[in-house]
């Protein structure tokens, strides 16, 4: 039976709801970035000399301090989404929620990514430095850093440490939203409820056409 529009769009916004509370509830945990290898925040990229360095002093154990931590405060942050994604979803319009349905598999994700990221940016940077403060994070990277810095000869380093991992959390986050959208997509077993069911039912036998 063709769903009505009342339906898809009902059925869409409930999968989406759904998809993104277990996307953040995942990575909301102590390990959901530190665990997980595609997402994990690393030492910045830009300053691998300065982590080689800092390994070459045998000063391991600072840099894996840092790594751990940037990680913590991007867990302690990520909670901050939830309310951005459910207003996004319920701004949905008819012709968003088509669209989506009909779309790729990561469609609604990129919808999410267009309405949410900036805001997402704007909520989760003083949260970030919060967390940073409250895992230590600050302090290990001033320690590292300014025993970098003090190394003679070395051009200085002056990384903006929240900016960093903010923008690593969101792309981290919009990863995992992106699994739970193709999860929902792929496997029927995802769709929990009778109107998932017949939503998705009939945007696979749309999409087989």
């Amino acid at each position: 039976m063709i769903p009505t529009e009342f339906e898809m769009a009902n059925g869409l916004k409930e999968a989406l709801v759904k998809g993104t509370n277990l996307g953040v509830d995942k990575l909301n945990v102590a390990g959901g970035f530190l665990d997980d290898p595609q997402v994990k925040i690393p030492f910045p990229k830009d300053l691998v000399k300065v982590e080689n360095t800092l390994r070459d002093l045998g000063l391991g154990s600072q840099v894996e301090k840092v790594t751990e931590s940037l990680n913590r405060a991007a867990e302690d942050a990520v909670a901050e989404a939830k309310p951005l994604f459910v207003n996004a979803i319920k701004e949905m319009t008819f012709q968003d929620v088509k669209n989506i349905l009909m779309g790729s598999d990561s469609a609604a994700t990129q919808y999410l990514v267009s309405k949410t990221r900036s805001g997402l940016e704007s909520a989760f940077q003083p949260k970030i430095e919060s967390s940073l403060d409250k895992v230590n994070a600050t302090k290990y990277w001033t320690d590292v850093i300014g025993t970098y810095n003090r190394i003679p000869f070395v051009n200085k380093v002056n990384e903006d440490l929240p900016a960093y991992v903010t923008g690593l959390a969101v792309d981290g986050l919009f990863l995992q939203i992106a699994k739970e959208e193709m999860a929902i997509r792929e496997n029927p077993i995802e769709r929990t409820t009778s109107l998932l069911k017949k939503v998705f039912g009939y945007a696979d036998s749309n999409s087989a056409n």
